[in-house]
């Protein structure tokens, strides 16, 4: 079925990183599953299917709590750590992203291509919907408890925690480099 390239250009180019959203209107847990199944159409070497999804919403103080603890192990700085405690709490939904560790140490760098590859599909069709979206990484020595928190197999890396909010302002259109398109 052709799609307008038009129209898809205008909504890769639409896709803001946006954490100015309404702290208090849900975000259906019907419309994150949807969003979870388009990250599952993303190119998988093997079909390994390594995507991992954990919804956050009523326990974003009980994860902010985790990664502060794991940070004050690594022994980050303690405003850093103060901020971790609260931060989840920013917008209504916070989703863990984690990719399932392969066989091989090629097979998990291709797990977590695919993933990341995935998280792009769900944040396009965020923008889709009108979601407001903000990928954020797992910080330093937070890994394993957030999996854990999550209900991942052990090994699984955390690739993305994704705030979902439906948002209240407009964010600008970042300056883009020009494309460095090399030729042989």
């Amino acid at each position: 079925m052709p799609l307008d390239p038009n129209a898809l250009a205008a909504l890769i180019r639409a896709r803001r990183t946006n954490m100015q959203v309404d702290r208090e209107r849900e975000v259906p847990h019907e419309l994150v599953q949807q969003l979870c199944e388009l990250a599952q159409w993303a190119p998988n070497h093997k079909r390994t299917w390594p995507w991992r999804f954990c919804l956050v919403t009523t326990g974003r103080d009980q994860l902010g709590e985790v990664i502060a603890r794991a940070m004050e192990a690594h022994g980050d700085d303690p405003g850093k750590i103060a901020k971790a405690r609260t931060k989840y709490l920013r917008t209504p939904a916070t989703l863990i992203v984690g990719s399932a560790a392969g066989d091989s140490p090629l097979r998990t760098a291709e797990n977590r291509d695919a993933t990341a590859a995935g998280i792009q599909n769900l944040l396009l069709g965020a923008t889709a919907h009108g979601l407001a979206t903000y990928w954020g990484s797992c910080p330093k020595g937070a890994n394993d408890v957030v999996a854990e928190l999550a209900g991942f197999e052990p090994d699984t890396t955390v690739v993305a925690l994704i705030y979902l909010g439906w948002p209240i302002d407009e964010m600008a259109v970042p300056e883009r480099p020009p494309v460095g398109l090399y030729r042989l």
